[in-house]
């Protein structure tokens, strides 16, 4: 991979529940590197570990906050964290066409898998396709949006494209905290993870209560958010609209510390629906849960519905995930570790970037045990095919119904120069038994719902081989 100098990009981070806004990008700390090579070299990489979004065509991400820049060094920062602050210019309000061109361009060499399209990819390809496509001067900025897709469609994969700054826009006001924050895990001194507000949008709940880019979060309605998980948190921060939240944050590593009352505001409807139904004996009742999507509420709406239905009786569950066309991964990969056993592997990620290619394992023990049976078809894509091989390859759970979409891709939101963006595909997800879901899909084990005791066997079964 093609190394940028550190003194010319502001690496930024893509999670799943952020898209970042670049508003600064230089850091020109070594005089050798002057302003324009530094434009040349402008790049927003995405880091789509364990928390990347996987977009589809059909379904926006959850979260795009505009990413303020660093508060200035000052006299009131502790001495230990002076080094984290990097003098930054900002940079010209416009680039050249060629410019925003060859910035895309540089978005793909750096990140792109370059095996997942149809066409053959290589950096010596890509290289000449720049060529090619800067021998001319390009005239209008439409005519420099239109040689970016033209360029990203060459690739072959459908899911790498480009976006208008109207499309961008959208998907970046979408927000799954509900007030308009992103946060981040970061480590802290003693090995332990704090929380900081690493994304705002500029006109939203809590910045106009003066919350800011950098700000820890302590807690959240008296609770200590201390070592929990970014996903976690934001499911504490939301409620219903217009109702407050109070939250407490440090501004800055050396305070002060302030409790703000913060009002929310509307955040995604509930994918979850449920019910408790009986065999046709009416013997044996069961648990039917249906999730639509995987967004910022399928997590806990879902554990709703599991509590309600084991309290009433259900013997074991069916998971209808047909038509779910994924949504946020990470929501995905939190409903099925409410499955599996601690230490069980939920997916594996790979990709180009050190940082994409890692194992993702479930924390706890599972929070329900009964036989479960995941109904799938063809429309079952992305994050909902990730929650269906946890659960079949740790021998959880049977498949039922149609072989899946197949869409087993991770993708990365850029920003280019001029608030237009580029979705690229970053990585890809390889199921627990080492499957490559992407274009492949998956075969369900039966056509048609088995009786329970055919489950239970086949479970068994299962578990006796995998040990």
């Amino acid at each position: 991979m093609m190394s940028i100098p550190s003194s010319c990009s502001y690496r930024i981070a893509l999670h799943s529940s952020a898209i970042w806004k670049q508003q600064q990008l230089f850091s020109f700390s070594t005089p050798t590197t002057t302003k324009s090579e530094c434009l040349k070299k402008l790049l927003l990489r995405g880091l789509a570990g364990t928390l990347a979004l996987t977009l589809l065509s059909s379904s926006p991400p959850l979260l795009a906050a505009e990413l303020l820049p660093p508060p200035a060094p000052s006299s009131e920062l502790c001495r230990e964290d002076s080094e984290e602050y990097v003098e930054e210019e900002r940079p010209s309000e416009s680039v050249s066409n060629e410019e925003l061109v060859e910035e895309a361009w540089e978005i793909v060499n750096e990140s792109f898998l370059g095996h997942v399209g149809n066409r053959n990819w290589s950096p010596e390809i890509w290289q000449q396709k720049k060529e090619y496509m800067l021998q001319k001067n390009i005239q209008t900025r439409a005519r420099a949006h239109e040689v970016i897709r033209k360029m990203l469609s060459s690739l072959g994969d459908p899911y790498t494209r480009f976006l208008s700054p109207q499309e961008f826009s959208k998907m970046a006001r979408y927000d799954v905290s509900g007030i308009g924050i992103n946060l981040r895990e970061v480590p802290d001194d003693y090995g332990a993870t704090k929380l900081k507000v690493l994304g705002i949008i500029l006109d939203g709940p809590a910045y106009s209560v003066g919350v800011r880019q950098g700000d820890e979060l302590l807690s959240v309605n008296g609770v200590d958010v201390k070592g929990k998980s970014a996903f976690d948190v934001s499911t504490l921060l939301q409620g219903p609209k217009e109702t407050f939240v109070t939250i407490e944050v440090k501004h800055g590593k050396c305070g002060p510390i302030q409790s703000i009352k913060v009002q929310r505001q509307p955040v995604a409807r509930t994918p979850v629906f449920y019910r408790l139904d009986k065999m046709d004996n009416g013997d044996i009742s069961f648990g039917y849960v249906q999730i639509k999507e995987f967004n910022a509420l399928a997590k806990r709406d879902f554990i709703i519905a599991l509590k309600r239905l084991k309290d009433s009786g259900a013997s074991y569950m069916i998971l209808d995930l047909r038509d779910n066309l994924g949504g946020l991964v990470q929501a995905g990969i939190e409903v099925a570790k409410l499955f599996l056993n601690k230490g069980d592997t939920v997916i594996y990620t790979a990709g180009r970037d050190p940082q994409i290619q890692k194992s993702i394992v479930a924390e706890t023990a599972p929070f329900i045990t009964s036989p479960v049976i995941v109904l799938v078809n063809n429309r079952t894509a992305s994050a909902s095919e990730i929650v269906a091989t946890a659960l079949h390859d740790n021998c959880k759970a049977v498949l039922v119904g149609e072989k899946t979409f197949g869409k087993g891709l991770i993708q990365s939101v850029y920003e280019l120069h001029d608030g237009s963006g580029v979705v690229v595909t970053i990585g890809k997800y390889v199921t627990p038994n080492h499957m490559d879901i992407n274009g492949n899909g998956i075969v369900p084990d039966y056509q048609r719902l088995p009786d329970l005791s055919e489950v239970t066997n086949y479970l068994s079964r299962c578990q006796i081989q995998r040990t």
